[in-house]
Order: C-alpha cells, then sequence, then structure tokens
C-alpha cells in the first residue's frame, strides 16, 4: 500500500479486529505472523530513541510484572522502524532482557492498517504511527487510547493503562 492509502485507513475502533500481519522482530528478514491469544497492550509509538518514545516505553518494561498479574498475556511495542534499530533498542532499554516483544513495523503497514498513523514527514521523513495503546481480547480491540499529541504520554502512560485492567 501507497503512504497516502495508508494515511487514509479509517481508524480502528473498540470492538474491531486487529489484522493479521507479518511483523519482524528479532531480525530484518525474518519475519513472522502476529498471533493474538488472550489479554495483549500493543503500544505504538512514532519511533525508537525519540525523546518522548525513549520515556514511555520503560514504564512498560518497568511495570512488566504487575502488567503479568492483571492477567495480560504480552506486551508489543510497535514502533515505524526497521529491526536494527527496534532491536538496538530494546538492547539500550533492557541490557538484561525484557519480556516485551519489540516489532519493527518497517513499511508502516501495521498502523496503516489499523488507521493509525500521521503524517510525520516533517520531523521523521514520513508516515509514523501515532501514540496509542490497544489492549485486546484475542484479535479484538477492547480499549483504545490515542495521544492527542504524540509528544505527550498521558493516557498512553503504563500506570494509565494498568488502571483500566
Amino acid at each position: 500500500m501507497s503512504a497516502q492509502t495508508l494515511l487514509a485507513t479509517p481508524q480502528i475502533q473498540v470492538g474491531g479486529t486487529i489484522p493479521a500481519h507479518d511483523v519482524k522482530e528479532l531480525a530484518p528478514d525474518a519475519s513472522s505472523t502476529l498471533v493474538l491469544k488472550g489479554r495483549n497492550i500493543i503500544v505504538g509509538v512514532p519511533g525508537a530513541y525519540t525523546g518522548t518514545c525513549h520515556a514511555q516505553v520503560p514504564q512498560y518494561l518497568d511495570a512488566y510484572d504487575e502488567f503479568k498479574a492483571k492477567g495480560v498475556n504480552e506486551i508489543y511495542v510497535v514502533a515505524v522502524n526497521d529491526a536494527f534499530v527496534t532491536k538496538a533498542w530494546k538492547e539500550n532499554l533492557a541490557p538484561k532482557g525484557s519480556n516485551v516483544h519489540f516489532i519493527a513495523d518497517d513499511k508502516a503497514a501495521f498502523a496503516g492498517s489499523l488507521g493509525l498513523l500521521f503524517d510525520g514527514t516533517p520531523v521523521f521523513g514520513g508516515p509514523r504511527s501515532k501514540r496509542y495503546v490497544i489492549v485486546t481480547d484475542d484479535d479484538k480491540v477492547a480499549s483504545l487510547d490515542i495521544e492527542a499529541d504524540p509528544g505527550k504520554i498521558t493516557v498512553t502512560a503504563a500506570k494509565a493503562i494498568l488502571s483500566k485492567l
């Protein structure tokens, strides 16, 4: 899909189905289908290493056990970056490892299919993911929180999401 088509996709709503997508986590040439079973958290961020994203994601790493205690199966951080960058970002943020998955949405196809892109061309050179958090029940959207300003962390903060579970 073209960037214009992805930017024009209607935004997913609570109750909507998250389409199956091939994603990259461990290497740029190794994709696998994202299969959502049980309750999951998907944290969409505009880009690895950006100031706000670099402040937001550690909240989820630090609260991993709290999310698990509330019945969360998996936490996925999805960034419109390549797999080299998302893997390095995870290693930077969690040098001792983490069970949180860092997913490379290198073509913005995942965020685009959910209607959760914005035109980040002035800052990022192309479309980027909105800052959002989806709580899923299997592949259904149980809740969706989107920051009105992608430079802020309010409704997508880990503590805000934990309080809703």
